[in-house]
């Protein structure tokens, strides 16, 4: 090192000026713990209890839900306060779709409205390129033709088929 490097480095720790002494005891910032010791201490005063065996916590909001997996849940129904604390995933609504339609409210039926739709144009645009594909596995029917008549003709050709079948063996013995 330079010596105008530790001159600076000197400098910085002096609380006055050139002839001042140094300070002996270095601040101490708050940790943050103490305030979890404060949010927690609320809590026990409010008088929340711990509800056990919660797997999952969803909070809609818009069209984005915060899900919380195996949350720690606590709740004061008298204090109208409920505390979820975990790990929490922020997901869009349609990824979650198919399992949390009984979780949805009257206030989300809107959102669920908008993916249906958005749902539907997006199949119509894939709709029409799928058409085209489909249109060779599908036969055209033939006027005049139905089922029923073509399940008749070919119950009726493989009698015939089994008939002669059975004179070839008779004709043979």
């Amino acid at each position: 090192m330079d010596r105008e490097k530790l001159m600076k480095m000197a400098g910085a720790v002096r609380t006055g000026g050139k002839g001042s002494m140094r300070r002996k005891k270095k601040a101490v910032h708050k940790t943050t713990t103490t305030n979890d010791k404060r949010l927690q201490s609320t809590l026990k005063r409010i008088g929340v209890n711990a509800i056990p065996a919660i797997e999952e916590v969803n909070i809609f909001k818009d069209d984005i839900v915060i899900q919380f997996v195996n949350p720690k849940v606590q709740a004061s129904i008298a204090a109208n306060t409920w505390v979820v604390s975990g790990s929490p995933q922020t997901k869009r609504l349609q990824d979650l779709l198919p399992g949390i339609i009984n979780q949805l409210g009257p206030d989300n039926l809107d959102n669920l409205r908008k993916l249906a739709e958005e749902f539907q144009k997006q199949s119509a645009g894939t709709g029409a390129a799928s058409k085209v594909d489909d249109d060779d596995d599908v036969p055209e029917l033939v006027a005049g033709e139905t089922f029923e008549a073509a399940a008749n003709d070919n119950q009726a050709a493989a009698a015939s088929e089994n008939k002669a079948a059975t004179d070839n063996e008779n004709q043979a013995s």
